[in-house]
């Protein structure tokens, strides 16, 4: 899953960001300033402990608050590393549902705009860099092994590719 990252034009043009289905979404922190969690100990094995900081909370309560802003959204799962974050967004509308009130293209990025924009006003200052990256997740087995990488990506903190000071320790998120 090493290469989820690496598309060049993040939107599909023709795709409606508003229908049905999952999307694998990760945003970074500006200039990849690693301020969302930090090391506090180590556990019983040895591998790093790292605990939200202040930002990490300001979003993951963002996030969990996203479903009651957006009928028929939810976060099946999400992971706050350090310097970036990793949702799954799906969509699940019956048809005639109450659609967003931005062009129906537009929910995704409504939804990433209003959790850049309210963690940013918690903050006081810009979090977050420009845009995100995105996945329209098109199978059960690709949505598995999305969520495992998300499951696994705290503990190969490492080997992430965000992480600008890789060390030969391993971590993981208590929240």
């Amino acid at each position: 899953m090493g290469n989820l990252h690496s598309r060049v034009h993040p939107r599909q043009k023709q795709h409606d960001y508003s229908s049905n289905g999952a999307y694998f979404i990760t945003f970074c922190v500006k200039d990849k300033h690693e301020i969302l969690c930090e090391l506090v100990g180590r556990d019983a094995p040895g591998a790093p402990l790292m605990v939200l900081s202040e930002n990490g909370i300001l979003l993951r309560n963002e996030i969990m608050e996203t479903p009651s802003h957006y009928h028929g959204v939810s976060i099946d799962n999400f992971a706050i590393m350090p310097n970036h974050v990793h949702l799954i967004i799906n969509i699940n509308r019956e048809s005639g549902a109450p659609s967003a009130s931005r062009p129906t293209n537009a929910l995704i990025p409504t939804i990433i705009a209003m959790l850049k924009k309210k963690t940013n006003k918690a903050a006081g200052f810009d979090l977050w860099q420009d845009g995100y990256y995105d996945i329209i997740i098109s199978s059960k087995e690709e949505y598995r092994q999305i969520s495992k990488y998300i499951d696994e990506n705290p503990i190969k903190w490492t080997e992430d590719e965000f992480n600008v000071n890789r060390t030969a320790m391993k971590c993981e998120v208590v929240v």
